[in-house]
């Protein structure tokens, strides 16, 4: 059954294992972690695997995990020690990753394959909330360096036809990424201005939404909302791989004082 690709926020760090810590999470993650909690029951059937497209990997050429079972990738710095023994066991997809370089080389994409890299918190945290038993194939793509937003849309576009295979692509970031922002009251207005445009591209046609998400640049507290646009571009290649289908937005709410929202194409 065709599956549907979804952006959505990851959220900060490993704030779904925090609990009870001095770095608990903040109270305003808890619709977030239902969110993540019931996105498998959202979908029209379970997948055959998932193809993440995590904002926390670049490379010069769309690039695929290689291995059969992937090891864990602690991409971040300065939260609890147990933060740092997370497991998420999941089995790669290697035969997944050939057949994506199949998709990219008949769309004229170069790509490559990373034999040793492991899950980062941008797939592991949402995945071991959403999947916690760990049992879904599931493959990390990277990012495009140079981060060209029309890039990333023809590299989702190239990505289309797995969803036909039952493959959940899904894209994973964070509609408000400013570090420098983050805990002042300024970062709810540019994110509220901002999230109102992420809502206003669910009813354009798909050629509008194209060339709005190609100049992104142009949408109000647009470089306010990301000084660096790697955890936008998962919605560039999620839009390109649903461009056919309907968007809803599927989760919107504030995280610390930021308003972030994710959008499901199909």
């Amino acid at each position: 059954m065709k599956q549907p690709a979804i952006y959505f926020p990851h959220g900060g760090g490993p704030w779904h294992v925090m609990e009870g810590s001095p770095f608990a999470p903040h109270s305003s993650y808890a619709p977030l972690r239902k969110y993540l909690e019931d996105l498998p029951a959202s979908l029209p059937a379970p997948p055959k695997a998932v193809l993440m497209v995590s904002a926390h990997w670049e490379a010069k050429v769309p690039t695929l995990q290689g291995a059969a079972q992937p090891g864990m990738l602690y991409d971040y710095g300065g939260f609890p020690p147990h933060t740092y023994k997370i497991q998420w066991p999941a089995p790669g997809a290697p035969e997944l990753a050939a057949q994506v370089q199949d998709l990219l080389r008949s769309a004229g994409l170069a790509s490559a394959v990373e034999p040793t890299r492991g899950f980062d918190h941008g797939t592991f945290v949402p995945m071991m909330v959403a999947w916690p038993k760990a049992d879904i194939p599931t493959l990390q793509i990277s990012l495009i360096q140079g981060l060209d937003p029309k890039a990333h849309l023809e590299l989702g576009r190239a990505l289309a036809p797995l969803r036909e295979q039952g493959v959940l692509i899904l894209g994973s970031g964070l509609s408000f990424h400013n570090l420098r922002m983050f805990g002042r009251p300024e970062a709810s207005t540019h994110s509220q201005r901002f999230d109102a445009w992420i809502h206003s591209l669910a009813p354009m046609s798909a050629e509008k939404r194209w060339a709005a998400l190609t100049h992104w640049k142009r949408a109000p507290s647009a470089l306010e909302s990301h000084p660096r646009e790697e955890h936008l571009l998962p919605l560039m290649v999620v839009a390109g791989a649903g461009e056919d289908a309907a968007v809803q937005v599927s989760y919107s709410n504030e995280i610390m004082g930021f308003r972030v929202s994710a959008l499901h194409f199909g």
